[in-house]
């Protein structure tokens, strides 16, 4: 039981870090690209070791005990890419013009910054943009469920990798708060409502994860708990190469994304290293 309350403040802790991507845009005199650029590779290196590493590996030990080598072998990987499909879906049902993890230009931003009114920002009615708001607060929802998920599922399995890895979803909810944000200011003009639903949409990581544990609690064995790591391994996967690196590369500059990456992928190697 203290591993689920454990597990549900680290995964609200992650969710909520979007509100620190929307004061970024909002209340910051000027937006440090480089910044976010080595944050969100960081991210990446962090999911990417992390999934390959440790959590596919715990997959593959969980299903191989129940159902033995081979065919453990076997559901990991499909559990694995179980994942990457599930999230793929998600990505290909929500339009991509109206997707929050696609990469807003600098400029739009700035804009912000600079006092420009939305429709001179984005040079669209006031209905369009209302639209598009209401759309990105909903497409961020549904987007967050399945990483909440993924964060309270790690937790509850070890705690220090649960840590480690809503840490770095975390740092990429900071960038994707700013993308949510700066759409919504955008459909309504007003700063404090953007800021409002940036936050509420970070809400969405730990009610994603209360919903899922609860219907999944009672099939919650060596088994299930195998295929939904795998399942987990996956998703950060899909994260990292669809949302972080390419958002990571379009802040940066130069190598800033390599060195995030590898900066990552060294911290989380280092952890797992003094943990056993």
């Amino acid at each position: 039981m203290d591993n689920v309350w454990l597990a549900l403040a680290i995964t609200t802790f992650a969710g909520l870090s979007t509100g620190v991507g929307s004061a970024i845009a909002f209340f910051a005199k000027r937006t440090n690209y480089r910044f976010l650029s080595v944050a969100t590779g960081f991210s990446a290196g962090v999911m990417l070791y992390v999934s390959f590493v440790e959590i596919l590996p715990k997959a593959v030990e969980q299903l191989a005990g129940v159902a033995g080598q081979r065919p453990g072998n076997l559901w990991g990987v499909v559990s694995f890419f179980g994942g990457i499909g599930l999230i793929l879906l998600i990505d290909r049902v929500i339009p991509s013009a109206k997707n929050p993890h696609e990469v807003r230009g600098e400029g739009q931003f700035d804009a912000v910054h600079e006092g420009l009114s939305p429709q001179h920002a984005l040079h669209a009615s006031p209905e369009k943009l209302h639209r598009m708001g209401l759309l990105t607060a909903l497409a961020i929802g549904i987007h967050n469920f399945p990483e909440g998920l993924a964060t309270f599922l790690a937790t509850l399995e070890d705690p220090h990798l649960g840590l480690a890895i809503g840490v770095a979803i975390a740092l990429h909810n900071i960038p994707e708060g700013i993308s949510v944000s700066v759409p919504i200011y955008f459909a309504t003009g007003k700063r404090r409502r953007a800021f409002a639903y940036s936050v509420l949409s970070g809400v969405a990581e730990p009610a994603g994860a209360l919903i899922g544990y609860m219907a999944l609690r009672p099939f919650l064995g060596p088994q299930v708990m195998g295929a939904l790591f795998g399942g987990v391994g996956g998703i950060m996967v899909y994260i990292s190469l669809d949302e972080l690196l390419p958002t990571s590369r379009a802040y940066g500059k130069g190598h800033d994304s390599l060195y995030g990456l590898l900066a990552g992928m060294a911290v989380m190697a280092l952890s797992l290293v003094l943990m056993t």
